[in-house]
This record gives C-alpha cells, structure tokens and sequence, in this order.
C-alpha cells in the first residue's frame, strides 16, 4: 500500500502590514481629535450658558426687569439686593446672622460686584479660577441661606425641601470648578489671549 505524503505548509511569521497599521493610527488619532474638540465646545458652551445666569442676576437686579425684580425695585431704583432674601431667610444656623446683613451696603455692593465679576469672568473666559473660588463661596452662602437639610422652617410650617443636600447652588458650585479646571476660556472665550499677559504668565492663580 502506497503511503502519500501531503506537502507541510509552511505559514512562516508574517509582520504585521504597515499600511493598516497606520491608517488605523490615523483613525485613532482623528478620533481622539474630534472628541477632544467636542469636550472643548461643550465646556465653553456650558462657560456661556453659565456666565449669562450670574449676568442676568446682576441686571435683573439692577434695573429691575420685571422677572425675579419687580420693576421699580431694582438697585439703581434704591432698592436692596439683599434685603429679600437674606431677610427672608427662616432656617439653619446662620438665620440670625443673615437678618442682620439684609439690606446692608456693604453686602449688596458684594453680592452685586460678585454677580457681576463672576458673570463677566465667564462670558469672556479669563480670570476662571478666581471666578470658581467667589462662585464656590457664593454659592456656599446661598446654599446655607436656603438650608436644604431643614424639614420645617422656624417658625414651624413646611420648608418643601426636595433635597436634604444636593440643590442647584453645589450643582453651580461643582459647574464653576470644572470649567476652571479644564481650561474653558480656551475656545469661545479669550482664555488664550489672557495667559499669554505677561502679570498672569507671572501669577498662574489668575488663570
């Protein structure tokens, strides 16, 4: 009986094709780039969105636009910044305290040029981590004013608290560190131009 012998295949080592690997580089590389563009576009968008609530605040309150002002009762009508709402504070540990700042000067001239700066800072893109560190604190105040963890008011009725801790004070809170953090001012703003002055090149906290 004859035996037949197949012929061995050799398969051998093959490298890998330079080619493919390479357009597959690209690929990776285009990807990356579109991704890292659209993080930048959606953080100085939200930058933007961010920067006209604190500038609204401060106009509204200014000139009193009839939304969250009552025409008439603006700041540059005589009217207080402070005076509504920090007397109207009815909970938490710092209630006596804020009756006491309501409608001083020196709380509407800070609360008003906190508005102001913060809202400006933003819109333009400079100046994000200042902006950060007196948005962080404002709204610390605010969170505190508010007193979310209170289930009744003081004077006993209901304080309709829907969060004993997360409120839209830390949400801006945590919004304003992030932008800062990632550099937001870079695209649609002129955080480029503003680090380049050579007073922020030499004080980084400026940024």
């Amino acid at each position: 009986m004859a035996v037949h012998e197949h012929p061995h295949r050799h398969r051998g080592f093959r490298f890998p094709s330079l080619h493919r690997a390479g357009a597959a580089r690209v690929t990776a590389d285009a990807t990356t780039e579109a991704a890292t563009a659209t993080r930048a576009y959606v953080f100085a968008a939200l930058r933007l969105l961010t920067g006209f609530v604190f500038l609204w605040a401060f106009l509204d309150k200014t000139f009193g636009f009839g939304y969250a002002t009552p025409s008439g009762k603006g700041w540059i009508d005589g009217g207080s910044p402070t005076r509504g709402f920090l007397g109207g504070v009815a909970a938490g540990p710092m209630e006596s305290t804020f009756h006491e700042w309501a409608g001083a000067a020196w709380a509407d001239w800070l609360f008003m040029l906190g508005l102001l700066g913060i809202g400006l800072a933003l819109t333009a893109g400079v100046a994000l981590r200042l902006a950060a560190i007196a948005g962080t604190v404002m709204m610390a105040l605010m969170w505190i004013a508010e007193w979310p963890p209170a289930k009744h008011l003081s004077d006993g009725s209901v304080s309709m608290s829907t969060n004993p801790f997360a409120d839209y004070h830390l949400v801006y809170a945590v919004v304003l560190i992030a932008l800062a953090a990632a550099g937001a001012g870079a695209t649609w703003g002129l955080g480029k131009a503003w680090a380049r002055l050579p007073f922020v090149s030499r004080n980084r906290w400026l940024l």
